[in-house]
């Protein structure tokens, strides 16, 4: 009896937290102030954090050991993977524009450095530091197994995507496309995830984020706005919104899983 009640005094430190977080960040996004609505979640996670007292390490704050270096090779490979594939895909079918694009090719690569290696930090603090931070942890610590953290860790950051697609927030896709965005967001969860998993790092799945979010935004661009590609047509080749960014994340997921299952993680726990 004791135990279930220590299990279900867990339960409410991620709960109340998730909530919380999606909370502030929709009241954010729905008065006009989403270009912050992320930074929220670092005095969060300094706040549950310090309330449950977790370690460095639980949360994920290392480099991720002796053998780092092929997990942020893997970082840096996912995006690069799926955004060419699409890229290719696109030139194949004939509707790459960049004519069409307000970009030019110096301010390209300033743009792709710029917004990926801004991420990259930001989302250490924040998304990355909250849900396959401090949320991880603290699911671990109400007993949830790999797969369930996993999940779960996933599904929030999901849902607190949720006001940023739905708001009139600048970043919002057409209605018919939040669906595709959602579960892709839930997919890209699970593979930093992974690689969190993989690595026991969040400098490894931060890395991810940064080189994911500066790809497809410059070059495929975000809610009416279009990238560098000039493609229009971004329910269709939208890393993020389009059907076939869901297909190729879903596939990327799947290879990350199996090869979890080999390098039996369990050992990590």
């Amino acid at each position: 009896m004791r135990l279930g009640s220590q299990t279900n005094q867990s339960w409410k430190w991620p709960v109340a937290g998730v909530l919380v977080a999606i909370a502030i960040t929709s009241a954010m996004d729905a008065t006009g102030t989403s270009a912050f609505s992320s930074l929220p979640l670092f005095p969060l996670l300094v706040l549950f954090w310090y309330l449950q007292r977790f370690s460095r390490q639980e949360v994920g704050f290392t480099w991720g050991g002796l053998r780092a270096w092929r997990w942020y090779g893997l970082a840096v490979l996912y995006p690069l993977v799926v955004m060419g594939a699409i890229a290719g895909v696109a030139a194949l079918t004939g509707v790459l524009n960049p004519a069409a694009a307000p970009h030019h090719a110096h301010s390209l690569w300033r743009n792709l450095l710029l917004v990926g290696g801004t991420t990259i930090p930001v989302a250490l603090l924040t998304e990355e530091g909250f849900f396959r931070g401090w949320l991880w942890a603290s699911l671990r610590r109400a007993n949830r197994g790999k797969i369930a953290v996993l999940m779960l860790t996933s599904i929030a950051f999901a849902l607190w995507h949720w006001s940023s697609v739905v708001l009139p927030t600048g970043f919002n896709p057409p209605i018919a496309q939040v669906p595709v965005f959602m579960l892709n967001a839930a997919v890209l969860g699970a593979i930093w995830g992974m690689l969190r998993l993989l690595s026991g790092s969040l400098v490894v799945a931060s890395l991810s984020h940064g080189v994911w979010n500066g790809l497809a935004y410059v070059l495929f661009g975000f809610g009416s706005h279009i990238g560098a590609l000039g493609i229009s047509n971004t329910a269709i080749y939208g890393p993020e919104v389009g059907f076939l960014g869901l297909l190729l994340n879903v596939g990327f997921a799947a290879a990350l899983y199996c090869w979890c299952a080999r390098e039996r993680l369990q050992r990590r726990w």
